[in-house]
């Protein structure tokens, strides 16, 4: 976690300050502090913040797919059923569920005509496991890709159920796909790409 580099409190920012230090004055916490206080709390700038890194991780991945001959149409919730993410957090029931789960793209070879669902998920940990599937997961035959900071690693929802996982050590890297039959080196170069994108994450 980022620290403020006055007081060493929780900051949101690398090298940055928290909002007493900023607020301070002459290092004594200005007394009308809480009124100066703008901008998001600490729950809400967490969850736009994880927003953003998935929304960068999902672009990766259509342009990825996109520069190897593949159609990519966006399937998730935010996309089918735009402004509906907002509306849904923290809302319980069987649709709810439902629209939660959806995958992310639908993709499909323009030569071949295969086609597959794909969630996409940013970790810097480079880890998923079954665990990380949502209970009663519904796209069984959905692939999860997995975009880290430095590789782009890929499993089936099944293999994900079966026990298998995405680790650091682990070599189930996107290109191993038989399915989907990609250029290694395009994604080498879209692994490049998220060096750059998460290299502070």
């Amino acid at each position: 976690m980022p620290a403020c580099i006055k007081c060493g409190a929780y900051t949101k920012f690398q090298n940055g300050t928290c909002h007493a230090c900023y607020h301070s004055k002459n290092g004594a916490v200005s007394s009308d502090y809480e009124d100066d206080i703008i901008g998001l709390n600490d729950d809400e700038w967490e969850y736009r913040y994880s927003m953003i890194k998935g929304r960068i991780a999902e672009t990766l991945i259509q342009e990825l797919f996109l520069s190897l001959k593949y159609n990519v149409f966006r399937y998730g919730m935010e996309h089918t059923v735009p402004g509906i993410a907002e509306l849904l957090r923290g809302v319980k029931g069987e649709v709810a569920k439902q629209i939660k789960r959806m995958p992310d793209f639908v993709i499909q070879h323009k030569d071949s005509k295969k086609t597959f669902f794909v969630e996409v998920k940013f970790r810097a940990n480079e880890s998923f496991s079954e665990e990380n599937l949502p209970l009663d997961y519904p796209y069984e035959n959905a692939f999860i890709i997995l975009v880290s900071k430095k590789h782009i690693k890929c499993l089936s929802v099944q293999e994900l159920k079966n026990g298998k996982a995405i680790t650091p050590s682990c070599h189930n890297y996107l290109g191993n796909r038989k399915e989907f039959d990609l250029d290694k080196e395009v994604i080498k170069n879209f692994c490049e790409f998220a060096v750059q994108f998460f290299a502070t994450v």
